[in-house]
């Protein structure tokens, strides 16, 4: 026999209503009176019927997180950390409890519309979005539309290493300074002697590959070199192959690089393989260097210069504004900094 709330308020000696207090999280209760309900819900194993819930509150237990590619470390890092502070504080027994579901969009405008529409409507209590936005105006117009329509639904929006939309309908962004850390990054080279360098890309339509290109372009145009960069420039997909095939082309068109700087350090990582295949040492040929600083960076031989991201503690921070559990920032909007990480795979250039 399916047990109810009123089976609960008869265990614990309390009124349904204080039940449905307790399991909602959404009113004071007294402690040991808190106690005695979870412990009847417990004793009963009684399941709070979710949809149910959902229709009589304004949203529901859900939390969506949309990421391009839960297989790619920058996406699973900030997933899973938001994931962990959504359910920072809940009993693991009733109430409060978040279901966060992770949703990958494959990097495709029409699928990240589709998940926004499925959590619109599952009454999702809050929806994070991760990494770069799709630089298209109808895109950004039925973005701005949709999350719009999620907000006035009473759902929180929040972004994670990503660019304001237009409109109100966010609580929070947390954006990467991605053109200070693709300028670091190219100064970083530029210090070391570099002056043919090469650009390994990422996909031209994102948000994020813009920024890094113009932070490493801003530097070369500081310094005075005049290199054709758009020729010593190879956009590509976020990826090792991308990085490989993309580091050919580079040495192709420019035999004297000193340096590559990649995209993202999984790019880089197949721009270094490239470069053993054609017979170049790292640093002593061509010095590469990656960006985000993910795990694996400094395991790699030898060790990848590369900018850190604190993606952990970003997809933390985006966790707990999801939640409510901590006040967004003055304007809605931080940017969250970027540190260049020096390490062994750049030196300077070979004279002769």
């Amino acid at each position: 026999m399916t047990v109810t709330l009123a089976d609960v308020a008869a265990r614990a000696r309390v009124s349904p209503a204080t039940v449905s207090r307790v399991l909602n999280g959404n009113y004071p209760v007294a402690a040991t009176t808190r106690e005695r309900v979870l412990r009847a819900v417990d004793e009963l194993d009684y399941v709070l019927n979710g949809p149910a819930s959902s229709l009589a509150a304004a949203t529901s237990d859900l939390v969506g997180i949309l990421v391009n590619d839960i297989a790619d470390p920058f996406f699973g890092i900030m997933a899973g950390a938001a994931q962990t502070a959504i359910g920072e504080g809940a009993s693991g027994r009733a109430g409060g409890e978040k279901l966060a579901v992770v949703c990958n969009t494959g990097g495709s405008p029409e699928r990240e519309l589709t998940y926004l529409t499925l959590l619109q409507r599952q009454r999702a209590a809050a929806v994070v979005l991760t990494g770069g936005a799709l630089e298209d105006p109808d895109h950004i117009a039925a973005m701005s539309a949709k999350l719009a329509r999620l907000a006035n639904a009473g759902t929180t929006v929040v972004l994670c290493g990503r660019p304001p939309v237009p409109g109100d309908s966010v609580t929070a962004t947390l954006t990467f300074d991605n053109r200070g850390g693709g300028r670091r990054l190219t100064e970083h080279l530029l210090a070391l002697g570099h002056r043919r360098i090469g650009y390994v890309a990422g996909p031209a339509e994102r948000t994020t590959t813009r920024h890094r290109l113009e932070g490493h372009r801003a530097a070369l145009a500081a310094a005075g070199v005049d290199e054709d960069q758009q020729r010593l420039t190879v956009h590509g997909s976020y990826d090792r192959r991308s990085g490989y095939d993309a580091t050919r082309e580079l040495l192709r068109r420019g035999p004297g690089l000193t340096a590559i700087a990649a995209a993202n350090d999984t790019v880089a990582l197949g721009a270094c393989a490239a470069l053993r295949d054609q017979g170049l040492r790292i640093p002593e040929d061509v010095s590469v260097a990656g960006f985000d600083d993910l795990p694996f960076s400094v395991d790699a031989v030898p060790a990848l210069t590369t900018v850190r991201l604190p993606l952990h503690e970003a997809g933390t921070r985006a966790g707990r504004l999801a939640m409510g559990k901590e006040t967004p920032p003055p304007g809605g909007i931080a940017t969250i900094g970027a540190e260049l990480m020096a390490r062994a795979s750049t030196a300077p250039p070979k004279r002769g």
